[in-house]
């Protein structure tokens, strides 16, 4: 801008001059170049910036809620441990041990880092710890009362939805069945016999549907005794030679000293539905069908393990093999794995389906 001033100066002077000395044409070009510079000192300016903007008002933002506002929102009782001192964090924690801040007496498994199970007020909680070091930690309280009622609730509508599904698929066919072995019988229609005869099987699939969700439903708690696993695997030997002789071959790998403690009825029962199922798994694959059972001890569980030589668990079943009432045969109930799975889980132990090439259902149950 200074420079642009000292131009429009000394191009007045030069015109003044010229004005003087009568060229006209000279005073002409200058006026031009005067108007030039004008329009170029403008346009610099608004490049610049330096034409007056609004003031820019910044945003502000709502302040964020205090941390202790957050916390008091969590429905689970959090305690703040600190080198044995015990804070009530939140609202839910004030509420459960009646306090504004401090716990006295302090509970002693909430003291003991090695607890996970808290007694108070004739309700059982479980103990979740967050660790910040140097003595200092926070409690989170998980009633398990709640929980079991939640999981219940929700094995409860699950079994409410396969009972409508099932019952309803057993049901259609024998309604639609019934209907027309009433026309076929006003009709004098030789088709009566054979619809009443598939009448009866739709029947007797249902009764048996019925039987199994009986059998699930009741099963009793176990009466564990002190048992040899050689004696067992040797009668299911003998049962799966009665029921499959020579089409499935079946091994035994069992330990001869080896013993544990189990319901011995209800563990018939389980190992023998996952060998059934593993020989008709074995049946329609693509090999020569065999089975084998393996028991062993591993440290202080008894370690039971099925394997089939059928073609495996299709990726998508996997999820669904322990549904109860879930089949992929035509006269499956669909309850074996899942009868199974609740008597080892009934022992203080599970059944799963390992990853591995081969299909394989393992048990493992404790030993003592």
């Amino acid at each position: 801008m200074a420079l642009s001033g000292c131009a429009l100066t000394l191009c007045g002077a030069l015109i003044l001059l010229a004005w003087r000395h009568g060229m006209f044409a000279s005073v002409l070009g200058l006026a031009l170049l005067i108007l030039w510079l004008i329009v170029v000192a403008c346009w610099t300016a608004a490049r610049s910036g330096l034409t007056i903007a609004a003031p820019v008002v910044p945003i502000q933002s709502p302040a964020d809620p205090p941390l202790h506002a957050l916390l008091d929102q969590i429905p689970l009782p959090l305690i703040r441990l600190d080198n044995g001192a015990a804070r009530a964090v939140n609202r839910a924690a004030r509420t459960v041990f009646a306090t504004d801040d401090r716990l006295r007496p302090i509970p002693a498994a909430l003291l003991d880092p090695a607890e996970n199970r808290l007694r108070h007020e004739a309700r059982s909680w479980r103990i979740e710890r967050i660790e910040a070091g140097s003595g200092r930690s926070i409690a989170m309280l998980i009633d398990i009362e709640a929980e079991r009622r939640a999981a219940e609730a929700h094995a409860d509508n699950e079994m409410i939805d396969i009972l409508g599904h099932e019952l309803l698929n057993g049901l259609s066919p024998i309604v639609s069945l019934a209907d027309s072995a009433l026309v076929a019988a006003e009709r004098g229609d030789a088709r009566l016999p054979a619809i009443l005869t598939t009448l009866t099987r739709r029947i007797e699939g249902l009764e048996r549907f019925t039987r199994a969700y009986r059998m699930l439903a009741r099963l009793p708690d176990p009466a564990r005794t002190p048992m040899a696993a050689r004696p067992l695997a040797d009668d299911l030997a003998r049962l799966f030679a009665q029921c499959f002789g020579d089409a499935v071959a079946l091994r035994i790998e069992v330990e001869d000293e080896l013993t544990g403690r189990c319901d011995r009825d209800q563990m018939t029962q389980a190992l023998w539905a996952l060998l059934q199922n593993a020989a008709e798994a074995a049946r329609s694959g693509a090999v020569a069908p065999s089975v084998t059972l393996a028991m062993a001890a591993d440290r202080e569980i008894l370690c039971i393990r099925v394997t089939d030589s059928g073609d495996g668990v299709p990726a998508p079943e996997r999820a669904r093999i322990f549904r109860p009432f879930h089949t992929t045969k035509e006269d499956g109930s669909g309850i074996g794995l899942t009868l199974a799975r609740r008597i080892a889980r009934a022992h203080g132990g599970d059944l799963t389906l390992l990853p591995s090439a081969a299909t394989t259902f393992e048990m493992t149950l404790p030993i003592g």
